[in-house]
């Protein structure tokens, strides 16, 4: 089933999309919650005509990630959580805590746009993968230590 994405959604694609998916997936989940519509020729020539439009828009949302990419790429955010005496952490570091490390130095990142690539299980140095444009994507480096 073709259908087209009216949202980013992780792991399928982005907004804009031409993708394929299953039919009950489609049917029964992106067309009813509004993700997606069905990919008819009326449809694919609205899209053609709205990508149309919108590429020089668009152009400058990629310019601003890319700044945005080389300026997240000097910053080394720090994460404060509480450790035991074996030098594991209580609970776990979330994208949330990073985002909200991320707002603190003045970026806004939806936390849904961030990923930790390895598990966090005591104090040190890790990165967090970010996803700002679909060309565009980055690493923050961020350091966890105890309260």
């Amino acid at each position: 089933m073709e259908i087209i994405l009216k949202t980013d959604i992780k792991g399928l694609g982005y907004k804009n999309d031409l993708v394929d998916v299953k039919p009950g997936y489609g049917r029964n989940y992106l067309i009813p919650q509004g993700f997606a519509v069905l990919a008819t020729g009326s449809n694919k020539k609205i899209l053609a005509e709205n990508i149309k439009q919108a590429a020089h828009k668009a152009e400058k949302i990629k310019t601003e990630a890319e700044s945005t990419a080389t300026k997240l790429a000097e910053v080394t955010l720090e994460i404060k959580a509480k450790i035991g005496d074996s030098g594991k952490i209580f609970g776990k570091v979330t994208t949330l805590q990073i985002s909200d490390a991320l707002a603190a130095q003045g970026f806004e990142i939806d936390r849904k746009k961030i990923a930790i690539s390895t598990p966090v299980e005591g104090a040190g140095e890790f990165t967090a993968d970010v996803d700002l444009h679909r060309e565009v994507k980055t690493k923050v480096n961020f350091v966890v230590v105890g309260e």
